[in-house]
């Protein structure tokens, strides 16, 4: 049987077909995120609302991928942001899904990438600096809502895990580095990881400690 490669990275172009997504494939209350299918919750670092969702199938894949887009805002600027992905296996047929390993957009501000064990479950996860794009084609959506997407580097965190072979799943929450409390450079050199220090580091940190919290919290629940 040929195995399913999902790449869940690429969100590419929005897809204006879209499938309608029930409230209750993915819901964040307070501040736990609930998943229907897969039925499993985590912890999140602050509270978000849904802005936006769409899916698509993947005819070739054998699969249909369920996009989720949630921001924490300050007035209407992004603050933080949280995006889910959600790859399910339509032909049993066809095998498990797979995925590609986590990449970095570079390894110069990338600081950490491992893996965690629940039982059986590996989650893998990577945390990087990178730069928040307001003209990115995926944002739109988003930004024609009259949020604004500040032009800033942020600390992002990356999870995935594939959950017997039928899911895959994949996380990825950003936060602004300004919105630490504390003055830290713009300078992505200063951020790179065999420089960091300061306020940087210190910045780095907290995101790091609150960024594992939310993995540990990862509880799959049976059905």
């Amino acid at each position: 049987m040929k195995k399913i490669f999902i790449s869940l990275l690429v969100i590419g172009v929005w897809s204006w077909a879209t499938v309608a997504l029930s409230a209750k494939d993915l819901e964040i209350q307070g501040k736990m995120l609930v998943s229907g299918k897969p039925a499993f919750t985590l912890t999140l670092p602050s509270e978000f609302r849904s802005v936006h969702s769409f899916s698509h199938e993947n005819p070739e894949e054998n699969s249909v991928t369920r996009v989720h887009f949630f921001v924490k805002t300050i007035g209407k600027q992004i603050e933080e942001m949280l995006i889910i992905q959600i790859a399910d296996r339509t032909n049993p047929a066809a095998g498990p899904i797979v995925v590609p390993p986590l990449k970095p957009y570079t390894e110069k501000r990338m600081y950490v990438r491992d893996k965690m064990k629940k039982g059986d479950l590996v989650i893998d996860y990577l945390i990087q600096l990178m730069a928040w794009n307001p003209e990115a084609a995926s944002l739109q959506p988003i930004a024609k809502k009259g949020i604004i997407i500040p032009s800033h580097w942020a600390l992002q965190g990356q999870l995935q895990f594939v959950y017997q072979g039928e899911h895959a799943v994949l996380v990825r929450y950003s936060k602004d580095i300004s919105a630490f409390g504390l003055k830290v450079s713009e300078e992505g050199k200063v951020w790179e990881k065999g420089s960091i220090s300061g306020n940087e580091k210190k910045v780095y940190e907290g995101f790091q400690k609150s960024f594992i919290e939310m993995i540990s919290s990862i509880q799959m629940n049976q059905k």
